[in-house]
């Protein structure tokens, strides 16, 4: 159990922390960017053992990381990409991107393909994992502001 979800959770949380130090983030908000990693690595590892293909999970690791970091920014009042971008590093396939290039250099153009799809459609799961959740806020938000303009104020007594 250990090494199965809880050092690699550790591992994405450190290499989300040492990003995020990278970027400047400071305070509890280094904390919140580093824990953001490691649920989505959680999630990344959860999925797996439910869903078949892998960049499935890769889709449902990004909206969890994209919907923790939309309810941190709100709650600290912060953009949602200082925790969206550290966290994101752990999930993204440079181990794809190398080993297709090192195929293509190889000459191994079947492999090279299929690596470089892979990876490709890795790429776009984090994409679209990003983009849904960043649209279902924005249509929350505007949802909730008309909603507001609708509502009557009250009459003073």
């Amino acid at each position: 159990m250990l090494t199965g979800f809880i050092l690699p959770c550790l591992y994405a949380f450190f290499a989300s922390l040492g990003f995020g130090i990278f970027d400047n983030i400071r305070g509890n908000k280094l904390f919140f960017a580093g824990f953001c990693g490691s649920l989505g690595w959680f999630v990344y590892l959860a999925a797996e053992r439910l869903l078949i293909s892998d960049i499935e999970c890769y889709f449902w690791a990004t909206v969890a990381i994209s919907l923790f970091a939309e309810f941190a920014a709100r709650l600290q009042k912060v953009p949602a990409t200082l925790y969206l971008v550290p966290a994101l590093i752990p999930l993204v396939p440079g181990g794809g991107v190398y080993y297709s290039v090192e195929a293509a250099i190889l000459g191994e153009t079947e492999r090279a393909a299929s690596l470089g799809l892979h990876t490709l459609g890795i790429a776009g799961a984090l994409a679209m994992g990003i983009i849904t959740v960043t649209s279902l806020m924005r249509l929350y938000n505007v949802l909730a502001a008309r909603r507001r303009l609708r509502r009557p104020a009250s009459a003073p007594r």
